[in-house]
């Protein structure tokens, strides 16, 4: 309005204005305004949210330490597979020259391969729950992704000893729903994988890694990574099958191509059953009570 011009006339009443005042997104509570939350501006809020929620929930379920267990999501029950390949090789015998159809039936064949280590995740975590947790004070709690296949069998395994289990999913394109194993008040939901990352190492005491893809290897080597680099203290990281883990990462090549050191291999032992595992993370020096997280 510019100087000497009348005042313009209120369109609203002072009823409706105040009406108007109520309905305004400028007046909901901060903390109740979801869609200040999710501004590209409240981005350090969100983080710093999603490394609270679930601190507060360990310690209010005296969680001392944890053990990764990550795996394949395709890696499934013996059951599971042996339908997988059955509906696989069902149709390739509808369209038996199909190439795309017999490359899936041979994918189903090694899958059901490794379907026996869903039963040693299983019993891993049965053996790792009933060992070191007890009321009010748990030691070693078994943490996966929450998701299926391997990580299912981990937090299935706590489930059926009666004991807790943590579950860390996350916001992903396509839909996933948690596992029906997790404790319900351990199941948490993370929009950032940093965070999600943090957690599943801010209170681990060993990390066992089973035959996976992209998810599991991501963890592994961030694992491996901030040990070497000397951001996290030393835990024991348990690679599960070693034939799987032989084929997928040549350590001694990267050894003898000199891209890391000789001793790095050494980060990494192998296990193929439950009782292997289990004797590999008890037999490791204990830590004195030092933050795995530098």
């Amino acid at each position: 309005m510019s100087v000497g011009e009348p005042p313009r006339p209120q369109t609203l009443t002072p009823e409706e204005n105040l009406k108007a005042i109520l309905e305004s997104p400028s007046y909901v509570l901060a903390e109740e305004d979801r869609a200040l939350l999710k501004r590209d501006e409240l981005r350090p809020a969100r983080l710093q949210l999603e490394l609270l929620k679930p601190e507060l929930a360990f310690q209010e379920n005296g969680i001392v330490s944890t053990i990764v267990l990550f795996g394949g999501t395709r890696i499934v029950s013996e059951e599971a597979a042996r339908e997988r390949l059955g509906a696989a090789r069902a149709a390739l015998e509808a369209d038996p020259d199909d190439a795309e159809l017999a490359r899936r039936v041979a994918v189903a064949e090694r899958v059901l391969d490794k379907s026996p280590y869903y039963e040693v995740a299983r019993e891993f975590a049965r053996i790792v729950s009933t060992r070191r947790q007890r009321s009010g004070h748990r030691e070693c709690v078994v943490v996966t992704g929450g998701g299926p296949g391997i990580m299912e069998a981990g937090n299935r395994g706590a489930f059926e000893v009666g004991e807790k289990s943590i579950g860390l999913n996350i916001t992903i394109p396509h839909e996933q729903v948690p596992n029906p194993y997790i404790t319900p008040e351990l199941c948490f939901q993370f929009h950032y994988f940093a965070l999600r990352k943090m957690h599943f190492l801010m209170r681990a005491r060993a990390m066992v890694a089973f035959p996976g893809g992209f998810g599991t290897m991501d963890e592994l080597f961030e694992t491996l990574t901030l040990i070497q680099t000397g951001k996290m203290k030393r835990i024991p990281i348990v690679l599960v099958g070693r034939k799987f883990w032989r084929g997928a990462i040549d350590m001694e090549y990267l050894v003898e191509e000199g891209t890391i050191a000789p001793h790095d291999p050494d980060l990494v032992t192998y296990a193929e059953t439950a009782e292997e595992i289990w004797d590999i993370v008890d037999s490791f020096p204990e830590d004195g009570g030092e933050k795995v997280l530098r």
